[in-house]
């Protein structure tokens, strides 16, 4: 993998701090549900000391729900191991100023037990083994990912107090494409633009999505490693920029019963020469043979690792005929009703999953379109022919309906277990299984209004 030339070199971190201009520095990593994970250190203490040797955080930061709960089941961390710690190593190429937090740098980290191993479980992990599979063929992967997200003009905490319910959106009819009403929240979209364009990514552009108050920031391309780590700093960086301003903003899958937040995820391959490897402008669809059997992997394994791509209960609620959201296991040249798109030409040339919902972890669904690729082209599966029409009254497999599908796929699958490890597989298992089984317990609004009085 190539040496990358970080946002902020070391030595530039170096001089700004001996300056007063930069005095913290987070050290984060992207735990199981996508979030951001670690520590803030003073910056003279980070360069003395953390920079070099790096630091520590409890193995239960791999193993707990979403509220941060320590649950059963999990191998690599538990009450009978005593939740002990991991190494937190910050990975030098990921350097950044956070310039909508004042004096403040950040870069990323990768996880490691005491003898220098590294933690399997780990999310960013799981993609580089996935990538050291590409590069043994001398390939590298390129990725953009689209993330919506909807704007409510009510604070976090408002929105906490009234249980999410009545909240005002930023816009109150559809904005799709609308420069009026993407100028309706300008200000805060062109503050957060700006200030992830500060922080090293390079933005594209931003529009308008069909739901209330739902617009969609989109930054360019770049190799996959890169992507995932931008992708979980700006989702926390536009929160956090969101909040300053008195706002709200929310990436999960389906708010409502309106359209869900996607995050279309758009991948390429290119040779040591940096020549693409998917493109070939003389072939039907500008596909050359290697991206015939890479989409044809992608079809095959979609099912059963469709847990990579939609983690949580909710995530399975945008799966709706007409959504633009896919509900069939099917590929076609640039159609949105399809699970799978293949669009571009030459080197642009690349496939868009769109599976993925807002809640995804972009390095698991990475990984896992890079695993189904390579299994397409090792195993020289053959291409079905597109569906040109509307794939959702297509007679193509399905979506899995529910999380508890997805799970069972997912243990059963025999190509996840060789191209993760059980280890990997048991864990991500187990984090479905606690999701599941909170879910099932919970009593929520509907079934009150629907039975209170009238059951």
């Amino acid at each position: 993998m190539a040496v990358r030339t970080p946002p902020l070199p070391v030595d530039d971190l170096r001089r700004l701090v001996a300056a007063g201009e930069i005095d913290t520095v987070v050290l984060a990593f992207t735990d199981m549900q996508g979030r951001l994970q670690g520590k803030r250190f003073a910056a003279r203490f980070f360069l003395d000391q953390v920079l070099e040797h790096g630091t520590e955080g409890c193995t239960y930061l791999l193993a707990v729900d979403v509220d941060m709960n320590t649950v059963d089941g999990y191998a690599m961390s538990s009450w009978d191991r005593g939740y002990g710690d991991f190494a937190m190593r910050g990975d030098p190429g990921t350097l950044r100023r956070i310039p909508w937090q004042p004096g403040t740098a950040m870069l990323i980290a990768d996880l490691g037990w005491h003898d220098g191993a590294p933690v399997p479980a780990s999310p960013r992990q799981v993609l580089r083994q996935q990538l050291d599979r590409l590069a043994e063929r001398g390939w590298s992967a390129y990725v953009g990912t689209e993330l919506e997200f909807m704007i409510f003009q009510d604070s976090y905490e408002k929105a906490w107090d009234a249980a999410y319910r009545g909240l005002t959106p930023a816009n109150q009819y559809n904005a799709d494409y609308s420069v009026l009403g993407t100028a309706r929240v300008e200000p805060l979209l062109r503050r957060i633009r700006l200030e992830m364009d500060a922080a090293g990514m390079t933005v594209e552009s931003a529009k308008g999505e069909c739901n209330l108050g739902q617009h969609e920031i989109a930054f360019r391309y770049d190799e996959a490693l890169t992507t995932c780590d931008q992708h979980a700093i700006y989702k926390t960086g536009a929160k956090e920029i969101a909040a300053q301003e008195g706002s709200a903003l929310t990436f999960m899958a389906k708010y409502d019963e309106r359209e869900g937040n996607s995050c279309h995820i758009h991948l390429s391959l290119r040779d040591a020469d940096g020549r693409p490897v998917l493109a070939d402008d003389s072939a039907p669809y500008g596909m050359s043979a290697t991206m015939r059997h890479f989409l044809a992997g992608q079809l095959a394994a979609m099912r059963e690792l469709t847990l990579l791509y939609a983690p949580n209960i909710n995530s399975y609620k945008r799966f709706r005929p007409g959504s633009f959201a896919p509900t069939a296991v099917a590929w076609g040249p640039d159609n949105r009703s399809c699970a799978l798109r293949v669009i571009g030409r030459g080197p642009g040339h690349r496939l868009e999953n769109r599976l993925p919902g807002g809640d995804v972890n972009p390095y698991l669904a990475v990984a896992g379109m890079i695993a189904a690729g390579l299994h397409g082209v090792d195993q020289e599966l053959e291409l079905p022919e597109p569906v040109t029409g509307n794939a959702y009254a297509s007679d193509a497999e399905r979506v899995p309906a529910t999380l508890r599908e997805a799970a069972d796929l997912w243990r059963g699958s025999a190509l996840a277990r060789t191209a993760f490890g059980a280890e990997v597989v048991e864990h991500y298992l187990r984090m479905a299984h606690v999701e599941q089984e909170a879910y099932d317990t919970a009593v929520t609004d509907w079934e009150r209004f629907r039975s209170f009085e009238r059951m």
